[in-house]
């Protein structure tokens, strides 16, 4: 669950991020994010993964308050939500195994479970095949994937994916957004930021469109993939 109330955040250069944002994103939601540069998406991603904090306004993410959060519970809060980045961010000289591996090393998971959750999570986004494969062997949208199956593999409430399709081409970006839907049929809350109104126009769902700092639009709206 997401839950802003009359949250604002101003930049230290004063710059007006957000104005009086109230959003409320259920349990098992799929929601786009969607707006022009500089209208205040990345601003709410940082916020939900409290990289920054509110100015004004109160912020509870998969049950944490975080105007109340002390620094040294950030990284449990951080643990039940997965991000998915548009520059991938593999590591390259780690196999597709290991590069969703490092996400259960790096808050010490047994190895049993390690050795059962990363090849099913890879499976889960079809590259069961490629897991001794390395990134520069991958094409982009191969690559997401294996981005996406690292932010899935500590099972996350929730998944951001900011920008995800942004270094694909057109296919995959379809490919991907049908698989952070199959993601989301299963249970886990998916916000997806995104410029490409092609997708949304396609897929259709909840849109969340900020403009200038403000929430200008949120409705559900269906999708030509309905038609």
């Amino acid at each position: 669950m997401v839950e802003f109330k009359n949250v604002s955040y101003t930049y230290p250069n004063g710059q007006h991020a957000l104005s009086k944002v109230n959003l409320d994103i259920s349990d098992g939601e799929f929601a786009f994010v969607v707006g022009a540069s500089g209208a205040g998406k990345s601003t709410l991603i940082k916020l939900i993964l409290r990289e920054l904090t509110a100015t004004q306004g109160d912020i509870h993410v998969n049950g944490f308050d975080l105007n109340k959060l002390k620094p040294r519970k950030v990284p449990d809060l951080r643990r039940t939500i997965g991000v998915v980045f548009q520059d991938f961010r593999l590591i390259p000289n780690l196999t597709v195994y290991d590069n969703v591996a490092f996400a259960l090393r790096a808050i010490d998971a047994p190895m049993k479970y390690i050795r059962s959750r990363v090849p099913y999570v890879i499976s889960l986004v079809g590259l069961a095949q490629k897991a001794k494969s390395y990134p520069n062997d991958l094409s982009g949208g191969e690559q997401q994937r294996v981005a996406l199956a690292r932010a899935l593999v500590n099972d996350p409430q929730l998944i951001i994916a900011d920008e995800p399709t942004g270094n694909v081409d057109p296919a995959r970006s379809f490919e991907i957004v049908d698989l952070l839907k199959g993601i989301n049929a299963c249970g886990t809350t998916v916000l997806m930021v995104t410029h490409q109104h092609d997708l949304v126009r396609y897929f259709g769902g909840r849109i969340i469109n900020i403009n200038t700092g403000e929430i200008v639009f949120d409705e559900v709206i269906g999708g030509a993939d309905e038609a």
